[in-house]
C-alpha cells in the first residue's frame, strides 16, 4: 500500500479551485433560470374603498339604502404573470403572454360594459391581454349594477382606472420568478343549501406561491369557496369581510401580496362555530401559511400560457322580467334600479362568461361569471385530470346562480328562479364546455 500526503499549500489550492467551480456552477444556474423562456411576475395593491352614500350589494332587505362609512378598506390585488419573457422564437403579441389575476373586494365582478372597459384599459395601460377578475363576494361592497347612473357610476369609472393603474404597477415590477401550487382539503366551509350529511362540499384550498429567483416573496394566490357573510346584514358599512383580514394575515406571515380568488361558493358558507369574522379569517390564514410552506417554487420546465374565453348563450329563462307581475315581484324583493340592470342584461337571455387557462401545461384555471354551486367544481376537477385546478366563481362578470340539476330538484334559495333565472342544466353545460377547452388545450381531443 502506498501512502499519499498533501501539503497545506496544495490543500488550499484544491479548496480554492473547488470554490471557483462552485461559483461558476451557481452563476450558470442563475443565468439559466433567468434566461428567456422562464416566467416573470409582479404584484400590486390599490385601495378602492368607495365614498359613503352608495347602495350596498348582497342583501335584498337593505334595498337601496345608502352606506354610512367603511368598517375596513376594500382593495384590488393584482398579480401579473408573464410567460416566455423575451422568447422571440415563440413570436406573437407580447400582451398575450401576460395574465392578470385580479382579486376584487366586491360582491360581484363588474357588469358587461365595465368589464369591456377594464380589458381595454389593461391592454393599453399595462400591456396585459388576459384577465381573470374575481370578486371576493363580500356582501358589504357597493352595488355594481348601478354603473350607468348616480354616484355609483362615477365611482365605477374611478374603479376602472385604479384596477388598470394597479396592473401597470405590477407590470413595472416584473422580474424573473419561480412558482408552485399546493392543494389540500380544509373543512372550514359547509353546504348552506343542503344540510344532509352527504351534501356536496368543495373543501379544496389551493395556494399558488410565486417568488423571485432569490426566493423573495412576490405573491400568494388563495383559492377557497365560502360565502363572506360573517357580518350583520343590516350593518350599513363597507367591509371586505373575512377575505380582507385573511389577506392581511397572509401578507404579514409570508410577505409579498396576497390575492384572494373566491371559488364555487354558490351553496357554500363559512364553518366557524360562532367565532366571528376575525377568528375565521385567522384559521383560514394559518392553513394558507402552512400549505405555502409545504412547497418549493421552481422555474417551470415548460413555461407557457394557453387560454380560451367563451360567451355562452341560454336564451330560454325560468322567468320573464318583461311580465309586469314578475317585474313587480323582483322590485319588491330587491329594488328598481337593480332590477332594471338585470332586465337590460338579460334582453337576449343569460350570457355567462367562461374563461379557461392552462399554465405551464400543469395548472388549470376555470372562471365562471356567477355563483356556481360546488357540485359543478367537484365534478370538473374530478373529470379534468389536472393535478391542480383552481375554480373561480364571480369571475369576469356576474349572472346570478348556477345550481346543479339535483339542487334545482331539491329547491330552495339559490336554486329558485328568483335568483337563478337561467335554464335548468345551464351549469352542467358550462362545465362540459370547460372540460372541452381543458382537454383541447392539453392536446386531448374527443
Amino acid at each position: 500500500m502506498t501512502a499519499y500526503s498533501t501539503s497545506s499549500a496544495e490543500r488550499l489550492n484544491i479548496v480554492g479551485r473547488g470554490c471557483v467551480i462552485l461559483s461558476v456552477l451557481l452563476l450558470l444556474q442563475g443565468l439559466l433560470a433567468a434566461a428567456p423562456g422562464g416566467i416573470r411576475a409582479g404584484a400590486a395593491v390599490a385601495d378602492i374603498t368607495p365614498p359613503p352614500g352608495l347602495p350596498l350589494w348582497g342583501y335584498g332587505g337593505r334595498r337601496d339604502l345608502p352606506s354610512q362609512e367603511a368598517r375596513d378598506k376594500l382593495e384590488v390585488s393584482v398579480l401579473v404573470l408573464e410567460f416566455n419573457p423575451g422568447g422571440e422564437s415563440s413570436g406573437g403579441d407580447p400582451a398575450e403572454k401576460r395574465l392578470a389575476l385580479v382579486g376584487l373586494d366586491m360582491g360581484r365582478a363588474p357588469a358587461r360594459a365595465t368589464m369591456k372597459k377594464i380589458r381595454a384599459e389593461l391592454l393599453s395601460k399595462a400591456g396585459v391581454g388576459n384577465l381573470f377578475l374575481v370578486a371576493s363576494h363580500t356582501h358589504h361592497g357597493p352595488c355594481m349594477e348601478l354603473e350607468k347612473k348616480g354616484p355609483t357610476a362615477g365611482y365605477i369609472s374611478t374603479l376602472v382606472e385604479k384596477i388598470a393603474a394597479a396592473a401597470a404597477t405590477a407590470v413595472r415590477s416584473l422580474k424573473p420568478a419561480k412558482m408552485a401550487v399546493a392543494s389540500k382539503e380544509v373543512p372550514l366551509n359547509r353546504n348552506r343549501h343542503n344540510r344532509h350529511k352527504d351534501a356536496p362540499v368543495d373543501r379544496m384550498l389551493s395556494v399558488l406561491k410565486v417568488v423571485g429567483l432569490d426566493d423573495s416573496p412576490i405573491a400568494t394566490v388563495v383559492n377557497y369557496a365560502a360565502h363572506p357573510t360573517t357580518l350583520p346584514a343590516l350593518m350599513m358599512k363597507y367591509s371586505a369581510d373575512y377575505p380582507g383580514i385573511l389577506k392581511d394575515k397572509v401578507e404579514k406571515a409570508l410577505g409579498g401580496t396576497c390575492i384572494f380568488l373566491q371559488g364555487a361558493a354558490g351553496d357554500l358558507s363559512v364553518r366557524d362555530s360562532g367565532g366571528g369574522t376575525e377568528h375565521y379569517a385567522a384559521k383560514l390564514a394559518r392553513e394558507v401559511v402552512a400549505l405555502s410552506g409545504s412547497v418549493k417554487p421552481v422555474v417551470p420546465a415548460k413555461p407557457g400560457l394557453l387560454i380560451r374565453n367563451e360567451e355562452l348563450r341560454f336564451p330560454e329563462m325560468r322567468l320573464d322580467l318583461k311580465d309586469k307581475l314578475t317585474y313587480l315581484k323582483y322590485c319588491l324583493a330587491f329594488f328598481k334600479g337593480l332590477v332594471d340592470a338585470y332586465v337590460e342584461e338579460y334582453t337576449e337571455g343569460v350570457r355567462p362568461q367562461l374563461s379557461v387557462a392552462v399554465l405551464n401545461g400543469e395548472v388549470a384555471l376555470v372562471g365562471v361569471s356567477g355563483e356556481v354551486f360546488c357540485g359543478h367544481a367537484l365534478r370538473l376537477r374530478r373529470e379534468a385530470g389536472f393535478k391542480s385546478l383552481l375554480f373561480l366563481g364571480y369571475c369576469n362578470g356576474y349572472h346570478q346562480y348556477f345550481p346543479t340539476r339535483e339542487a334545482v330538484a331539491r329547491g330552495g334559495y339559490g336554486a329558485d328562479p328568483l335568483v337563478s333565472p337561467v335554464a335548468i342544466g345551464a351549469g352542467e353545460r358550462i362545465m362540459e364546455r370547460a372540460l372541452f377547452h381543458l382537454r383541447n388545450l392539453r392536446g386531448k381531443r374527443d
